[in-house]
């Protein structure tokens, strides 16, 4: 049985306010034709689909388009879990519709699908955070846990009065569910675990919300289910095995959603298992539709000359220039004619200039803001920002009076 296990899309997720919707748009189709020329028989997509709890509606089309066409009306089996950026009920609303096309479907940890009869497949038994699929003759057991947060975790356990039960910690837990749910696990069985979690040890991105608070829902690698022969895990965005002993892999987000995201590429994996044998485990690497670029820039005059040079590609950019002066407005309006999609521009100012004697007595509090507004974001400060400074420097200026 072949699957491919992709996570951490964030439809609907921006870069700074721009939206990257037309290269998730990209993503998909290029997604489903590597699903269909690869002769994938399922699709694990370990949580994280959207990028809020709120997502917009475009995002939710392309989502429910792109599954539609990968299940292809039962012939294929996906497979998909909440994460941390998904609200649980909203992405399984659709469960009815989804079942009908051989979609399941799963929000809450311990969630569970219906037993069902598909053209290529067969779900044939189904109970909490277990699913067992026939697949072309071939038994799977995939033991699911969509993101547990420490509230969802509590619900699924339940209150004890057990003092020892309540003092353990949040990783040994998940640990106990996980051995409850290998008990499912049959000798004949290709055995697969689902999840969205961080593990211990595993590379973050800044383009990740954090799951962990203080340490306190990190999951140890001793804690996850060892009978797995694959643990297709979500939520890290750089690809990953996170464990010699174990096959358990972080497949990573298909597009660079942020600057440190720079460094590898994107993709997923296609995983070949059986029965009893230690499965065969591929990478498939995306396609990079809009680069993110950094320009260390020494003047404005390189900055203006990378922004010519490039001005045909299609790229997000980052300037960090160093500069002896405040960038003016024309040149950075001459940089956004050359290059369009430039995120940042920031002056790094010589210690000479950022030291110069200013006598601020003789300078507003209006004039003050807009230097140091420029002077740190290489930008001036308009529209509401300029407003809500006033509307503060306003309310300032009437309580010095009242206190007067």
């Amino acid at each position: 049985m072949r699957f491919i296990h992709t996570s951490d899309w964030h439809l609907g997720k921006s870069l700074e306010g721009h939206s990257r919707l037309e290269e998730q748009e990209k993503f998909c189709e290029e997604f489903i034709e590597i699903v269909n020329e690869n002769n994938i028989d399922m699709v694990i997509i370990s949580g994280d689909i959207y990028d809020t709890s709120n997502p917009p509606a475009q995002a939710e089309k392309l989502f429910y388009k792109t599954v539609s066409k990968l299940a292809d009306n039962g012939n294929r089996c996906v497979l998909i879990i909440s994460g941390n950026h998904d609200n649980p009920e909203r992405l399984a609303a659709v469960t009815p519709l989804a079942h009908e096309q051989g979609i399941i479907i799963l929000g809450y940890p311990l969630s569970f699908t219906q037993e069902a009869k598909y053209k290529n497949f067969e779900i044939i038994e189904s109970k909490e955070g277990c699913t067992k699929i026939n697949i072309k003759g071939e038994k799977v057991t995939l033991i699911t846990l969509p993101y547990p947060s420490e509230r969802r975790l509590n619900e699924v356990i339940g209150s004890s009065d057990n003092d020892e039960e309540r003092q353990k910690t949040y990783s040994e837990k998940i640990g106990n569910i996980f051995r409850s749910l290998e008990e499912n696990f049959s000798e004949d069985d290709i055995k697969i675990c689902v999840s969205h979690l961080f593990v211990v040890g595993g590379e973050s991105t800044d383009s990740e919300r954090p799951i962990q608070l203080g340490g306190s829902l990190l999951v140890d690698k001793k804690d996850l289910p060892s009978k797995a022969q694959y643990i297709a895990l979500g939520h890290l965005h750089k690809p990953q095995k996170v464990s010699q002993r174990l096959n358990a892999y972080y497949s990573g987000s298909p597009l660079q959603y942020s600057k440190d995201e720079r460094a590898y590429t994107k993709g997923a994996y296609i995983v070949d298992i059986s029965a009893k044998e230690n499965p065969t485990i591929n990478p498939i690497y995306f396609k990079n539709y809009k680069p993110i670029e950094v320009f260390k820039c020494i003047g404005i005059e390189e900055a203006i000359k990378i922004c010519e040079e490039n001005k045909n590609r299609d790229i997000w950019s980052y300037f960090e220039i160093n500069t002896d002066e405040v960038i003016s407005q024309s040149d950075i309006k001459k940089m956004k004619e050359l290059l369009k999609d430039i995120i940042e521009i920031r002056p790094i100012i010589s210690s000479e200039y950022e030291h110069q004697n200013v006598d601020i007595k003789e300078k507003s509090m209006v004039e003050l803001f807009k230097e140091f507004y420029t002077f740190s974001r290489g930008l001036e400060p308009k529209g509401e920002l300029m407003d809500l400074f006033l509307d503060i420097i306003s309310e300032e200026g009437d309580t010095q009076d009242e206190t007067n």
